[in-house]
């Protein structure tokens, strides 16, 4: 139900943007986040975005969504090596803000591989 695309590989300082498309009435309904996974390392809150447009993400990075289109997006700047990761987006349908525990949130996406290198 939701299917993340746009990863790819990308040299370090450069940007890439990901997408999150839903096939259900996800995006205007549920908070939505990305999180990342790298090997060894748990699943960390990347960006969220509320049913009621509140945006929240870590510096270098910004989180959109178009309502009309059930898509979310992510775009990365200045990426990082240490940023290489599966980027897995994520909804979650309680009424509440965004939160960044990954257990909040009850579907998710297959997760789309970012690989920055240095």
């Amino acid at each position: 139900q939701l299917q993340a695309s746009g990863g790819g590989l990308v040299q370090a300082g450069g940007s890439l943007s990901v997408s999150c498309a839903a096939s259900g009435r996800f995006i205007g309904v549920y908070n939505m986040a990305w999180f990342r996974q790298s090997p060894g390392k748990e699943r960390e809150f990347v960006a969220g975005i509320s049913r009621t447009d509140t945006a929240s993400a870590k510096g270098r990075f910004q989180i959109s969504k178009d309502n009309a289109k059930n898509t979310v997006f992510l775009q990365m700047n200045s990426l990082k090596p240490e940023d290489t990761a599966v980027y897995y987006c994520a909804a979650d349908p309680q009424w509440r803000g965004v939160v960044a525990q990954a257990s909040a949130y009850k579907h998710w996406g297959q997760g789309t591989l970012v690989t920055v290198s240095s």
